[in-house]
């Protein structure tokens, strides 16, 4: 008798968990309170979410504040919220979970909005190429693809990270006006979704768009004029970003901040800092700043701190995507002589 309330326990157990992963799939029943569900994969994109649905949805971000998104593992109750939400706001080729997820879930059309739809994406053999040719830093080129040949033997080996990025650079929405085309797709999915709220979210999405062109007005009239149009950075996550503004990105570790580069590729890219008359090398958060620290002395110049705003921590949890820009912005223009 025992063991048959035993298997009946389990039995309903079972149930209740594929119930719960059955959810709505995209319905736009809302929460209880209401409000629409959202899920968002990580800042940036909560960020942009948020603003354009006001008070009309609940946002959540399966990337924890502080947690590298390159990195995220999701719990079965997160994988559930894919399949449940009213709306997913991802990136395809970011985060291997999700992009899992987002496929397992086979969400009705119209509920699901990739961040990349409509960006001009960069390769990360294009990113290499350019590196090398600008301004004629043809022995940093060789050395990307020396890296590039260390990481996919390492992959070989069986030591691959689990960051597929399909060969393309993810860190689009560090040139705000790549974040347009996001603003007006999840604009055009919450209409759909909440017709009654329309005229809020298309003023709230005009509102968001209006600040992005601001910004970038403003990182164009401040990148303008530097005397130093390279930076180095911890991690290749700022080619959108140069691309945009005239700048040459020497990164130290590739598009995976946990490759570590040879010594002979630091011992380049100190030989670069020194010849070119860079001031500084640019740590972030999220990474350890270990090797950046260790190239900055080694060429005898400072650290500064440069935020791939991959998410938020303790430190930036006051701010916001745009106020983080802004302080990119500062500390370009200080690292590079911009008048």
């Amino acid at each position: 008798m025992a063991l048959r309330r035993t298997r009946s326990a389990v039995l309903l157990a079972s149930c209740a968990l594929v119930l719960a992963a059955c959810g709505s799939g995209g319905s736009s029943d809302g929460g209880s309170d209401g409000k629409l569900s959202v899920v968002t994969s990580f800042y940036p994109l909560q960020y942009v979410t948020e603003r354009v649905a006001g008070d009309h949805a609940d946002v959540t971000n399966l990337t924890k504040p502080g947690g590298e998104p390159h990195d995220l593992e999701l719990s079965p109750k997160q994988v559930a919220s894919v399949q449940d939400a009213d709306l997913v706001v991802y990136q395809d080729e970011f985060q291997t979970a999700v992009d899992e997820a987002v496929k397992e879930a086979d969400r009705e059309p119209g509920t699901t909005v990739d961040a990349a739809d409509g960006v001009d994406r960069i390769e990360e053999s294009e990113e290499a190429h350019a590196e090398g040719e600008e301004e004629g830093h043809d022995d940093h080129a060789h050395g990307d693809e020396e890296h590039a040949d260390e990481e996919g033997h390492a992959e070989e080996e069986g030591h691959d990270h689990g960051h597929d990025h399909g060969g393309v650079d993810p860190h689009l929405w560090l040139a705000p006006t790549n974040l347009e085309p996001l603003t007006e797709h999840v604009r055009d999915a919450l209409v759909k979704l909440d017709p009654d709220h329309a005229d809020e979210y298309e003023a709230n999405a005009a509102a968001l768009v209006a600040d992005l062109q601001k910004l970038d007005g403003e990182y164009r009239a401040g990148l303008k004029t530097c005397k130093v149009r390279d930076i180095v950075t911890s991690h290749a996550a700022f080619a959108y970003l140069a691309r945009a503004y005239d700048l040459v990105q020497i990164p130290i570790a590739g598009i995976d901040p946990s490759t570590e580069p040879s010594a002979a590729q630091l011992a380049e890219i100190s030989d670069l800092v020194e010849r070119d008359g860079i001031t500084t090398v640019f740590t972030e958060t999220l990474v350890s700043p270990a090797v950046a620290r260790t190239v900055a002395r080694e060429a005898g110049v400072q650290t500064a701190t440069l935020d791939p705003i991959e998410g938020l921590t303790k430190d930036t949890s006051d701010q916001d995507y745009l106020s983080i820009m802004r302080s990119n912005l500062a500390e370009l223009q200080k690292a590079n002589s911009c008048s």
